[in-house]
């Protein structure tokens, strides 16, 4: 069996909300699409449609699906593109019925005809599936399948293996276990073994770059999402609260940028309702420019991207954390749990429910929050295990297929539990752990497969097949 080796960047993706596995997933297939076009000829090119299949169909339109692979075929980059320009450049596709294939050809395109849901076909291999169809001049076809398999995680049907690096990491890690065996050996921290497998693949100097662009795009959305009045889109009329919050809670503080802010946040004192109003908010503002389709770290997906920036947050304003050596260990430790549930169960939603993204972030900052904070690679490990044996069954239930009610308070949720589960962990003896964070791997992956396919992001069961939409319950 060929081995999956994960890199932090490869959990940590920076791109465009609303959905790892619905707009980043989609969007990058659309992207190697492309190069496919380019073998036969892009100025042939005449036509092309996209099909999607199962949870891609079913929650698209709310996800942003259709937007995605829109703009992937239009060659458009999800790191760098302009999130302010995206209704337009959607609009004037449909408005000119035309579409500049790979940035490079035009063709007739439109997007009402041209991308299909098919609300009642699924594909095998997994609900989240898409297939881009290209017709050339001289009559020839092509067609290829992606499987976006949660993440921002993209196989192409029939790859060999699953399009995995072969790289020899100095520390193959593929379990808790490993991990633990390897600290014990060479007595080094998570973060310390993270860093040294990262040198295979790039210098030490371009991973912190790496690392710090990441934390960079989640300290910016943070500070933007704290600071944006109004309401969310997609016809849900979901308010934004973060900033009526942070307007709150900040008490007529002055500050005109982030440092001043965190100074400002610190002034009003370190108390418990204090501190848990503002974890709420951090979260609230991130998961609020998620939906907002502005730029988020996927953390390890965009349902979830909450969860770590606002623990992480957490740990720079009210436990010292403000360091970049410290944000960037934080972030290797909860890369390297995340990628032990992507290989022992899944990070797609539409495979294991809300537990594959709520749980899993939440586990991983609560192992990252009990590193920073000094605690024993046991305890990473049994904080990490606490957070998601308390997320075990978590459905994905979005009204309107929309990533806002009710995943937005869930990153709030999360990341409470991440700090409640790293405080327990750092108070415990973990030798006395009855249960091992593989064990709940495990246990979260056969959860995912007894669970019922309504409870999969499919906005076919739970909150939204009981919420009326359009009207709020009292």
């Amino acid at each position: 069996m060929k081995k999956e080796e994960i890199s932090v960047f490869d959990i940590f993706k920076i791109g465009i909300g609303p959905s790892s596995s619905h707009t980043l997933g989609p969007w990058k297939a659309a992207l190697r699409f492309i190069e496919t076009v380019k073998q036969h000829g892009i100025e042939n090119l005449v036509a092309t449609k996209v099909l999607l299949y199962g949870s891609l169909a079913k929650t698209g339109k709310g996800h942003g699906t259709d937007i995605a692979v829109i703009l992937g075929l239009c060659g458009e980059d999800p790191v760098t593109f302009d999130v302010n320009k995206i209704d337009a450049t959607v609009q004037q596709i449909s408005e000119e019925q035309q579409m500049k294939f790979g940035g490079k050809h035009f063709i007739a395109f439109n997007p009402v005809e041209d991308v299909v849901f098919l609300m009642t076909e699924s594909l095998p291999q997994h609900p989240n599936a898409v297939t881009f169809l290209a017709t050339f001049s001289d009559g020839k076809e092509i067609a290829e399948t992606y499987f976006s398999i949660g993440g921002g995680f993209v196989v192409k049907d029939g790859e060999g293996g699953h399009g995995y690096s072969t790289v020899e990491l100095p520390f193959p890690i593929d379990t808790a276990n490993d991990l633990l065996l390897w600290s014990r050996k060479t007595g080094m921290s998570i973060a310390e073994i993270v860093m040294e497998n990262e040198h295979t693949w790039r210098s030490d100097e371009e991973t912190k770059a790496g690392i710090h662009k990441i934390w960079e795009v989640m300290r910016d959305c943070t500070y933007r999402g704290c600071h944006i009045d109004g309401m969310l889109p997609g016809g849900l009329e979901v308010n934004r609260r973060a900033a009526a919050l942070n307007k709150k809670l900040i008490q007529g503080r002055s500050y005109s940028n982030y440092n001043e802010w965190i100074a400002a946040i610190r002034m009003g004192g370190f108390h418990f309702q204090y501190i848990l109003d503002w974890v709420s908010c951090f979260a609230l503002a991130v998961n609020e420019e998620n939906a907002s389709f502005s730029r988020v770290v996927t953390a390890p997906t965009n349902g979830a991207s909450g969860v770590i920036p606002a623990v992480l947050q957490y740990f720079i304003t009210f436990c010292d954390g403000f360091d970049e050596h410290k944000i960037a260990n934080f972030l290797c430790v909860a890369s390297e749990i995340g990628s032990i549930f992507k290989k022992g169960a899944t990070l797609s939603a539409a495979m294991g429910g809300c537990q594959a993204e709520i749980g899993v972030s939440s586990s991983m900052a609560a192992a990252a929050l009990t590193e920073s904070l000094g605690g024993s690679i046991k305890q990473v490990l049994m904080a990490a295990e606490i957070a998601m044996e308390h997320h075990l069954g978590l459905t994905c239930d979005p009204v309107a297929g929309l990533v806002q009610v009710p995943c937005i308070e869930r990153n709030t949720m999360g990341a409470i539990k991440a700090i409640t589960a790293s405080q327990l962990a750092l108070q415990s003896n973990p030798y006395h752990a009855k249960v091992s964070l593989d064990t709940v791997v495990n246990t979260m992956w056969h959860t995912a497969l007894d669970m019922n396919h309504k409870y999969k992001e499919t906005a076919e069961g739970g909150l939204a097949a009981l919420i009326p939409l359009g009207l709020s319950e009292c």
